[in-house]
């Protein structure tokens, strides 16, 4: 067929036909596409959910092999614990067998003390029956009680009183005497002075009257053979001595203390 032949309408006829054709096929091609696109959403949805399954399952291993790794070593531990305690036992043998004599002791001991224990329970019963009736007794004579503790308290007080008054009259008469002894004391120092004042005095009187009968001799000569004269100094040395006399005749009132 030659380009003359073909005529324009036959020419938009074919492009028409062409373009139906194509728009038809690209019809089936986009529906194709989204078919694949929303099973390519499809296929991601799933490989993310099945990421996340491995990523969980992943976890999940782990921790069980972290798991039975704890577990692992816990066995091994009660493994060694297990043999350690099997060892012990076999050690401690001897010394449960120790342990039970001993318990049979102390159970043995044990049974006397608590039949001891009992008697002591009822003997404590008992006393405390005769407490209980000795309390009554006194609270029945609790006001005798009384009046003999005030006596006895009363007696002692006097004993205390009449103690001490003893004491002080004691104490009294050691002071009394003491001052009587230093008076007395005094009084014989004083007494020995005064003595001793009357020697001196004496020997001066006798010195003088010594002076004075000289010269009465030298002027009267014939009158030294009178007697009466010659006594005269005698009395007159009499009376000076008549206070050392007098003194001694006195009667000294702390001389008899």
């Amino acid at each position: 067929m030659t380009e003359g032949t073909i005529t324009p309408e036959i020419q938009i006829q074919q492009l028409q036909d062409s373009l139906a054709t194509e728009t038809d096929r690209l019809q089936k091609l986009f529906a194709a596409y989204e078919t694949q696109e929303k099973d390519l959403v499809d296929a991601r949805a799933e490989i993310e959910v099945l990421e996340k399954e491995i990523i969980d399952r992943e976890i999940d291993k782990e921790s069980l092999e972290s798991i039975i790794s704890q577990k692992e070593v816990r066995v091994r531990e009660l493994e060694m614990k297990a043999t350690k305690a099997s060892k012990r036992v076999e050690h401690l043998e001897p010394e449960l067998d120790k342990m039970e004599e001993k318990y049979s002791r102390e159970k043995d001991r044990l049974g006397k003390v608590f039949g001891i224990a009992e008697e002591l329970d009822n003997d404590l019963r008992l006393a405390v029956t005769e407490m209980k009736s000795r309390d009554d007794w006194y609270v029945a004579h609790m006001q005798i009680f009384e009046d003999l503790n005030k006596a006895i308290k009363d007696r002692y007080e006097m004993i205390e009183r009449a103690v001490e008054t003893e004491r002080k009259s004691q104490h009294m008469s050691r002071a009394f005497n003491d001052r009587m002894e230093e008076m007395v004391q005094a009084r014989s120092d004083e007494k020995a002075t005064q003595e001793a004042e009357v020697e001196a005095t004496t020997e001066a009187t006798a010195s003088i009257e010594v002076v004075e009968a000289v010269s009465e001799e030298e002027a009267a000569p014939e009158e030294e053979a009178a007697p009466e004269e010659e006594a005269a100094p005698e009395e007159d040395e009499s009376t000076d001595g008549a206070p050392a006399a007098s003194w001694g005749d006195g009667e000294d009132p702390w001389s008899g203390q």
